[in-house]
C-alpha cells in the first residue's frame, strides 16, 4: 500500500469573479437527498454514472464517476486548458499546483491572503471541484475551514456532530463513543440542542474543531479559522493537532502564525499567487517566506550615497557564515556582519551605536563604541559574535553615528535580519522568550 496520503498533480481552479453561492435550506438538502437515488439511475452501459454540471465559466461539462472507496478518493480531471478562458471576469485561484504528502506527515501551507490556500483546502476537502488537474486522497478526511463550512446551519450542535461523522464514513457507534469527548472539548454543552446558526463565531469554531479532531480522520485539514477563537482555545487546538500528528495521522495546516507552523509541521508548502513557490523543510520555507514578506524578493538593500550629509550608512550584510541571502542566519555558531559607511566630513570624537530589536521593536541586544576617528571616504564596520541564539523570525538593526554629541546618521537597516535556525525553546509562544538556546535535562533519584 502506498504511503502517500495526498497527491496533487497540475491542479488548477478557475473562478468567475462576482459569482455568489449560498447555502441551501434544510428542506432543500433533504429534497436533494431524496432525489439522489433517481439521479443514480442515469447510468451508461458500463455502469458508470454521467452527470452534467456547469463549470465556473458557464460551460456545460460532462463527467463520468464510478463508485468511490470511503478511504480513497480522486477528484475529476477537467477538459484541456485551452478550452478555459484566460481573460475577462475570471481568476485562476490555483494554477499548475503539484505536491505529495506522506501518511503521518504534518504539513503547513503558507502564503499571503489571496494566494490560493483556502481554495486548495476546499478542493482537498471535496467541497469544490478543480477546473483542471488531479487530486488523490487516501484516508478519511476531517476538515475545518472557514466558519460555516461542514455544518448545516439549521441543525443543532448534536445533530451536526452525527452528520459530520456520517459524512466522513464513520459508523453511528463510533460517533457515539466519541460524543462526550467532543462536547467536553468544545465547551458548549449548554447549547448542544440549539441550531448552530445561532452560535457565535467562537462557539461555532470550538464545536467544529472538536468534531474534526475527535472523529479520528486519517487526514485532518485545518484552515486559519482557529484565529477566531481566543488564545487559550488556540493553544488547546494546537496541542490536539500535535497529538494527532504524533499518532501517525496526516495534518494539513494553514496559518499566518509562523511560530505555530514551525512548532507543528515538519514540511511546508508556500503558495504565491496560486502557484507553488517552495516546498521544503519548514524552517527553510518559513524563513524564506518571512524574508520575502518583510522585504519583498531579496535584494541587497543599498542606500544611495549622498555627498551633502556629514555621514551615511549605506548597507549591511552577514559575511560569515555566507548564505544565498546575506540577511539570513541559519546557525547558532559564530556570526560576523558588516556595516558600510560613507563619511563626507572628518569625524574626530565619534560615537557609534548599534541595537537589535525583535518583531515588536523591543530591544534584544545593543552595544556602542566611543572615540572614533574617521577620515572622509568609505568605511566598513565589522562585528563578530560568538553566537546569536535568537528564536526564528524577523529582527531589526538600528545603527547610529554621532560626532561630539551631534547625530550624523540614524538608520533602520534594510533588509531585516532573518533568523532561520531550528526552534529549540518552549513549544508555546508565551513560554519561549527571545533566546533560542539548547538545553539538556536530566533527572536523578536521590532517595
Amino acid at each position: 500500500m502506498s504511503d502517500i496520503a495526498v497527491r496533487v498533480e497540475n491542479l488548477g481552479k478557475l473562478y468567475r469573479i462576482g459569482q455568489i453561492v449560498g447555502y441551501s435550506t434544510l428542506r432543500e438538502s433533504l429534497m436533494n437527498l431524496a432525489y439522489a437515488p433517481m439521479r443514480r439511475l442515469r447510468k451508461t452501459g458500463d455502469g458508470r454514472q454521467k452527470t452534467e454540471q456547469k463549470t465556473e465559466d458557464g460551460r456545460q461539462k460532462t463527467e463520468e464517476s464510478g463508485l468511490r472507496s470511503p478511504v480513497s478518493s480522486q477528484s475529476p480531471v477537467s477538459g484541456p486548458p485551452s478550452s478555459v478562458p484566460s481573460h475577462g471576469n475570471f481568476l485562476w485561484a490555483l494554477k499548475d499546483v503539484s505536491f505529495e504528502v506522506k501518511s503521518g506527515e504534518a504539513v503547513g501551507i503558507i502564503g499571503r491572503n489571496g494566494s490560493g490556500k483556502s481554495t486548495l483546502l476546499k478542493i482537498l476537502s471535496r467541497i469544490t471541484a478543480p477546473t483542471e488537474g488531479r487530486v488523490e486522497i487516501c484516508g478519511r478526511v476531517g476538515s475545518l475551514l472557514e466558519v460555516g463550512t461542514g455544518f448545516h446551519p439549521e441543525l443543532t450542535g448534536r445533530e451536526n456532530i452525527h452528520l459530520n461523522g456520517a459524512v466522513i464514513g464513520m459508523k453511528k457507534a463510533e460517533v457515539k463513543r466519541k460524543f462526550d469527548e467532543i462536547v467536553a472539548f468544545s465547551e458548549i454543552e449548554k447549547f448542544l440542542e440549539t441550531p448552530v446558526k445561532r452560535y457565535s463565531s467562537g462557539m461555532y469554531v470550538r464545536l467544529a474543531f472538536a468534531v474534526a479532531a475527535h472523529l479520528e480522520p486519517e487526514i485532518l485539514i485545518v484552515d486559519e479559522v482557529l484565529a477566531v477563537g481566543d488564545s487559550a482555545f488556540q493553544k488547546k487546538c494546537l496541542g490536539k493537532m500535535g497529538s494527532i500528528a504524533s499518532q501517525g495521522r496526516t495534518v494539513l495546516f494553514v496559518s499566518h502564525q509562523m511560530n505555530s507552523i514551525r512548532r507543528l509541521c515538519e514540511r511546508c508548502i508556500w503558495l504565491d499567487a496560486g502557484h507553488v513557490r517552495m516546498v521544503d523543510h519548514t524552517v527553510k520555507v518559513v524563513t524564506a517566506y518571512e524574508a520575502a514578506s518583510s522585504s519583498g524578493p531579496f535584494q541587497l538593500t543599498t542606500r544611495t550615497q549622498d555627498n551633502n550629509v556629514p555621514a551615511r550608512f549605506l548597507r549591511w550584510e552577514i559575511t560569515e557564515p555566507k548564505t544565498e541571502q546575506p540577511n539570513l542566519l541559519t546557525t547558532l555558531g559564530t556570526v560576523t556582519f558588516k556595516m558600510r559607511l560613507q563619511v563626507n566630513r572628518a569625524v574626530r570624537d565619534g560615537q557609534h551605536g548599534i541595537q537589535l530589536m525583535d518583531g515588536d521593536r523591543k530591544l534584544v541586544w545593543g552595544t556602542a563604541v566611543d572615540r572614533l576617528e574617521l577620515d572622509p571616504g568609505i568605511h566598513e564596520f565589522s562585528y563578530t559574535l560568538a553566537t546569536l541564539p535568537l528564536r526564528p523570525g524577523p529582527y531589526y538593526w538600528q545603527v547610529s553615528l554621532w560626532d561630539k554629541g551631534t547625530l550624523l546618521d540614524l538608520w533602520d537597516c534594510l533588509p531585516e535580519l532573518m533568523i532561520g535556525t531550528k526552534p529549540l525553546t518552549h513549544p508555546r509562544d508565551e513560554g519561549a522568550g527571545v533566546l533560542n538556546v539548547p538545553c539538556e535535562f536530566h533527572v536523578e533519584h536521590l532517595q
